[in-house]
């Protein structure tokens, strides 16, 4: 059988398959195409940034809702140390450093928010103190900025 011209040199189409060299079949597509498309990576990209997207957001609230945590944590320590301070001594510290060298704390916790031991004290009542010339310290609150995710200024915690 004599094979013409016009049957070796004619085109494939989409689903036929070319011969190797050595017989064996391969698909037209391996040959001729080996990466993506600039459509292809244009929709996986489209779909990342729409998941992104979602994400973010969640994963800043999740931030901040851990910062308020570690605050209220923080407060509620600081607010027990002055009460067990006062318990002990028969007297309210007069600064929060007291604390420390009365061997409450190694030393002040860092407000979340503003990276710093800048704790707001409020003074108790003179005619209420053990001594009236020097009143000491009842509550400590934040000094951070803004409100909490449910409303309430840091500032009064």
């Amino acid at each position: 059988m004599i094979r013409g011209m016009n049957n070796s040199r004619r085109t494939l189409g989409c689903g036929e398959r070319k011969r190797s060299r050595h017989g064996a079949n391969i698909p037209r597509r391996s040959l001729r195409q080996r990466g993506f498309t600039l459509l292809e990576l244009m929709i996986v990209i489209s779909i990342m940034m729409v998941l992104a997207a979602i994400a973010v957001p969640a994963y800043q609230r999740h931030v901040i809702q851990t910062r308020e945590a570690v605050l209220r944590a923080n407060v509620n320590l600081l607010n027990k140390l002055v009460q067990e301070y006062t318990l002990d001594k028969r007297q309210a510290p007069q600064s929060l450093d007291d604390l420390k060298t009365a061997g409450y704390l190694h030393e002040l916790p860092k407000d979340p928010f503003t990276g710093a031991s800048d704790w707001d004290v409020e003074q108790e009542d003179p005619t209420n103190a053990a001594d009236p010339q020097q009143p000491g310290i009842t509550r400590v609150h934040s000094h951070a900025p803004g409100t909490s995710l449910e409303g309430e200024p840091y500032a009064n915690w």
